[in-house]
């Protein structure tokens, strides 16, 4: 939640959508209960799947790793403080429709744990994480706050959390949503731009989060919004909010500093405490002076061609005269005046405000277990892949093929980061070799390059040949289950899967900048090869006869009209012969056949070709 009030729509005009490598090679803190909270919207959703806190937190980490190249880490809540534990309390008194007269009151300094079955879910995705490699922290208290704590000291570049207190914290960027499936995935919120746009610093949130509740104190002010706490702490500058918020809840004051004015202004001096009466205006044009005087005469802000006389004042006319304008500020003056009166007398009315030990903990940098001096310990070990299977096929029930399989584009990753390094092993997965690079994929308007591997001779042992068809169709009924269905949860990469001459191979997209580090040599081969594929196409088509270009120019370069389309196409068919029709669609068909041979392996079934190639 963080900051009640709807104090996320505040901050949405000034969210930034980020495109698709925003993350790339950047560390990230990640809120890892804002993701397991989310287990329960999909057991609604997907009230079949089989722990989805694993399953969601398993799709996400492998693909902001692999998809978008991001270095998280995962930070998890410590024990709650006595004030968050109320809260909930609280919380859950509402939702239910309970009386809160009967709310509990817990005594002071005690700590009250999560339940059960969500720390439970904690202790398990944790233990995922750290068989994926993943650093996993413990705050002190809540996991934004380690999260903040960490991206204000520069040890990541971004939170992923929802909770908006993050930036009470002291957070400069918050990942707030995540859309896999768009050109701009990441809606991002900087503090900088929150500052640019509404004026606000990070005491002027603290005060806001205080006037209109937050997870430590649902309460707040009552009366008081958004809007309004918005509108009374930008009176205040941000050495002097939370010091003014004290008095005004103590009684020490009711009319802020401020109000009294200067000497300077002309609404707060001499004339203040005696103004100058207001001079007479004329009721028919509303301009200083009397009726009777415009009437014979034209007044200087009259400008009249013909005949003597003023003229008539429009609808709801506003004369514009000093001594008009001075009058209309004096009016908005006490009015914003006795508009603070009735804040600030809002105020006093609540108990022990504001709640000091609320303030020390948004303040507060010390909400990790380590040395404030050498920071966090933090590091990314390669996945413990026979662990891993073992442990998802344990509470997954998934088959150790498909595991293997999901996991690949996040070990492809792995290899080509040490591979740019000199630090790879020989092989990916101990099974694949790099081949090639195959061709480039635009995705989301993002170029990716789909990398060639080849399972290496001595992994094969040639138990391709020796499959039967029964043994496919059976090994495939084991995992349809599992294999089949849409991932409702989360996207994951599938690679694809060729077979060439009993030959193997599998298809992942890449990064271009890691493929290039990675392998600079067969890069500069493929641009080299593709770069003449098309200057040859370019040839061919500046060689090809007059009457051929302009309809090749007129149906690939300009839109047809649907008259000009039917018409022309029919006059091609018509020129042929009935023969060579014949002819023509029967090699066409044989060619569209040969190729979807080529590409794939119809003897086998797709369960069959991933177990072959995954299964060790």
């Amino acid at each position: 939640m963080g900051v009640g009030g709807h104090f996320w729509d505040l901050l949405k005009p000034h969210a930034r959508r980020e495109g698709f490598d925003y993350l790339r090679n950047k560390r990230v803190a990640v809120d890892l209960s804002f993701w397991i909270v989310q287990h329960e919207t999909a057991i609604r959703k997907r009230s079949f799947a089989r722990n989805p806190h694993l399953r969601l937190t398993f799709f996400r980490t492998v693909n902001l790793f692999s998809k978008f190249g991001a270095f998280p880490t995962f930070v998890v809540d410590g024990t709650p403080s006595p004030l968050k534990s109320q809260a909930r309390i609280q919380r859950f008194f509402q939702a239910s429709g309970l009386d809160l007269s009967s709310l509990p009151v817990p005594e002071d300094g005690v700590l009250v744990e999560r339940n059960g079955a969500f720390r439970k879910c904690v202790k398990e995705c944790v233990e995922l994480l750290e068989l994926l490699g993943m650093p996993v922290l413990e705050a002190r208290g809540e996991a934004e706050a380690l999260c903040a704590q960490l991206n204000y000291e520069g040890h990541v570049d971004a939170c992923i959390t929802a909770d908006s207190d993050a930036f009470l914290f002291g957070a400069s960027c918050v990942i707030k949503c995540i859309h896999p499936n768009s050109r701009e995935p990441f809606e991002c919120y900087h503090f900088s731009d929150i500052e640019d746009g509404l004026g606000l610093r990070r005491n002027h949130l603290i005060a806001i989060a205080l006037l209109v509740g937050n997870d430590h104190d649902l309460r707040g002010v009552q009366g008081i919004g958004v809007d309004t706490a918005l509108r009374f702490v930008k009176t205040f500058s941000e050495e002097e909010i939370l010091n003014s918020l004290k008095e005004i809840g103590n009684g020490e004051k009711l009319l802020c500093e401020g109000d009294a004015g200067s000497a300077d202004d002309p609404l707060h001096g001499s004339d203040s405490i005696s103004p100058k009466p207001r001079p007479s205006h004329c009721s028919f044009c509303g301009h200083p002076g009397s009726k009777r005087d415009h009437f014979k005469f034209s007044c200087a802000d009259c400008i009249t061609g013909d005949g003597p006389g003023c003229l008539k004042k429009p609808y709801k006319f506003k004369c514009d005269c000093s001594s008009c304008n001075m009058d209309r500020k004096r009016k908005e003056q006490k009015k914003h005046e006795s508009w603070r009166i009735k804040v600030c007398e809002r105020i006093t009315l609540e108990p022990k405000f504001p709640n000091d030990e609320i303030i020390k903990m948004y303040l507060s940098n010390n909400h990790g277990y380590f040395d404030g001096s050498s920071g966090p310990h933090i590091s990314w070990d390669r996945p413990r892949s026979e662990m891993l299977v073992d442990f998802l096929a344990f509470h997954q029930r998934w088959d150790p093929s498909f595991i293997r399989q999901k996991l690949l584009p996040m070990m492809s990753t792995i290899y080509l980061r040490d591979m740019a390094t000199n630090t790879a092993d020989e092989l990916l997965c101990d099974q694949y070799e790099f081949d090639s690079v195959h061709r480039v994929k635009t995705r989301y308007g993002y170029q990716l390059f789909v990398v060639k591997w080849k399972k290496a001779a001595h992994t094969t042992g040639g138990a391709v040949c020796e499959i039967s068809d029964d043994l496919a169709g059976s090994r495939q009924h084991e995992v349809i289950d599992v294999d089949d269905q849409d991932d409702i949860l989360e996207e994951s990469e599938v690679p694809q899967i060729q077979a060439v001459d009993g030959t193997w191979f599998l298809l992942t997209d890449e990064d271009i900048e890691l493929v290039t580090a990675a392998f600079p040599e067969e890069v500069d081969r493929f641009l080299k090869e593709k770069e003449l594929k098309e200057s040859k196409r370019g040839k061919s088509v500046s060689s090809t006869p007059e009457g051929t270009e302009s309809e090749l120019t007129k149906s690939k370069g300009v839109q047809l009209s649907i008259t000009e389309f039917y018409r022309s196409t029919k006059v091609l068919y018509q020129a042929k012969p009935a023969d060579d029709i014949v002819n023509d669609s029967k090699s066409f068909r044989d060619a569209s056949s040969k190729k979807r041979s080529a590409g794939s392996s119809s003897k086998f079934s797709k369960s069959v070709r991933r177990r072959l190639l995954f299964d060790s």
